[in-house]
């Protein structure tokens, strides 16, 4: 297949991008910037110029694409800018375009959403439909949007991200943690710290995506969830022994002045689970787990966070 990725020289995206090639797919990845498309040249694809934002640019690439991976999310303006629902709006547009020039085709479309916050406290499983939330809980209507794109002819499916997709070179949360840690000089946990994060590596998660566009139905969930709950302490424990640094429980209250914005998500129970994922596509995540890719010093290295 020829497939679109946008979001192609992204962490996951660039994953993907070599996961595909080397399956023997060709790949076309939107990119917004030269230093994008360079990086998306280097990996083996095509390259089309242009931005998430720019509606007629996405349905030309899948126009002329035999399915479509869309990874791309304006992070900076969720997060760095802190304006939510622009970025939710820009990925619905986005969602949209390419579903309406994909519609009737029969094509793969998937997209990306992810498990935090569908079922506090108790394992989730793919059958969740979450009701909307503030902030960037509103993509639950871009997942809406695309699940429903199965009735019009377009093999959509919507690739569930465990929150922390981990490896060699993640700028993502676990890193943020870890910053945030080496700031304060304690490797903290909220509570007990028997609250759970999945994880899922890097690598397994490009896998998935490819194993999704290639045979997943149409209007199906899938988990891209490698391990269904590691307890924060555990992480905390792991960050700390990596630092050299205290490991040490602080109060919710606390947990803003360490954390910042990710201090709800800290605290958050949210264990997942992948096994119809699994079973649907054959899928069987075989990289490092969390603890072991903390361990193994990513993470320490001077900072350089990247949305």
């Amino acid at each position: 297949m020829r497939v679109f990725v946008t979001g192609a020289s992204g962490w996951i995206g660039s994953a993907l991008t070599t996961e595909l090639i080397d399956a023997g797919h060709e790949v076309v990845g939107l990119a917004r910037s030269e230093a994008s498309a360079a990086a998306v040249a280097a990996l083996g694809a095509d390259v089309l110029r242009g931005d998430v934002q720019d509606l007629e640019v996405l349905r030309r690439g899948a126009r002329e694409a035999d399915g479509v991976v869309h990874l791309a999310f304006r992070h900076e303006v969720a997060f760095r800018d802190g304006d939510p629902g622009a970025a939710v709006a820009s990925d619905r547009a986005a969602i949209d375009a390419i579903g309406e020039e994909l519609a009737g085709s029969g094509r793969p479309f998937a997209i990306a959403s992810g498990v935090a916050g569908l079922k506090p406290g108790t394992l989730a499983t793919e059958a969740e439909r979450p009701a909307p939330l503030p902030g960037v809980g509103g993509r639950v209507l871009s997942e809406r949007a695309a699940l429903a794109l199965a009735d019009r002819g377009v093999r959509s499916m919507s690739v569930r991200f465990a929150p922390t997709v981990h490896g060699d070179g993640d700028g993502g949360f676990i890193k943020m943690i870890t910053e945030a840690d080496r700031d304060h000089g304690l490797a903290a946990y909220i509570g007990d710290g028997s609250n759970r994060w999945p994880a899922v590596h890097r690598d397994d998660a490009a896998r998935l995506v490819r194993l999704g566009i290639e045979r997943a139905p149409g209007g199906s969930v899938l988990h891209a969830v490698g391990e269904e709950g590691v307890p924060m302490r555990r992480i905390a424990e792991a960050i700390g022994e990596g630092l050299g640094i205290p490991v040490g429980s602080i109060g919710p209250e606390e947990a803003p002045a360490h954390f910042g914005f990710l201090a709800g998500f800290v605290g958050m129970d949210m264990p997942v689970s992948s096994a119809v994922t699994r079973q649907l596509l054959d899928w069987r995540p075989d990289g490092p787990g969390l603890v072991e890719d903390i361990a193994a010093g990513h993470y320490f290295a001077a900072r350089a966070l990247k949305y």
